[in-house]
């Protein structure tokens, strides 16, 4: 058997994120990269996510250019892999980003533990009065893709 690998189509790409749950994403700050784990729902040019106050969250801020990959396993020993080079847009709690947050939250809330990976921290973290948790959502400039497939 050998492996066959092409391109995917914008339109596939989409296709990909649009059915996507979890990814990685990337940021960097000072030419250091940092890569996590993340729960989205991806609609129309962006996708939508979640997270609390910590280390992606404080380099997303200080750096907007950020990088989301998707893969897929097929059962035939294929994948397919999509990346999004975006931009971070934070959705803070106010009248100007309400419907971009009931947006994102809606989105987020059709699956069940949305909420896991961006919420969850290993250690104990301080009881706040208020929520801390932030949602965001990266903007599209780019996606790319590739798929791999057995042949006989």
């Amino acid at each position: 058997m050998s492996l066959h690998l092409r391109e995917l189509t914008q339109g596939e790409c989409y296709e990909v994120l649009e059915h996507a749950r979890f990814g990685h994403l990337a940021c960097c700050r000072n030419g250091q990269p940092y890569v996590a784990a993340v729960y989205f729902a991806f609609s129309g040019n962006m996708a939508y996510s979640f997270t609390m106050p910590g280390k992606k969250l404080s380099w997303m801020r200080e750096n907007e250019k950020v990088c989301l990959q998707v893969e897929q396993q097929s059962n035939t020993g294929g994948w397919t892999s999509v990346v999004v080079d975006g931009v971070f847009e934070e959705f803070p709690d106010n009248d100007l980003w309400r419907s971009e947050r009931i947006r994102a939250w809606s989105l987020l809330q059709a699956q069940p533990d949305w909420w896991e990976v961006g919420s969850l921290k290993p250690s104990d973290q301080p009881t706040l009065f208020e929520p801390p948790h932030v949602f965001f959502g990266i903007l599209v400039h780019t996606v790319s893709g590739r798929r791999a497939s057995r042949e006989d």
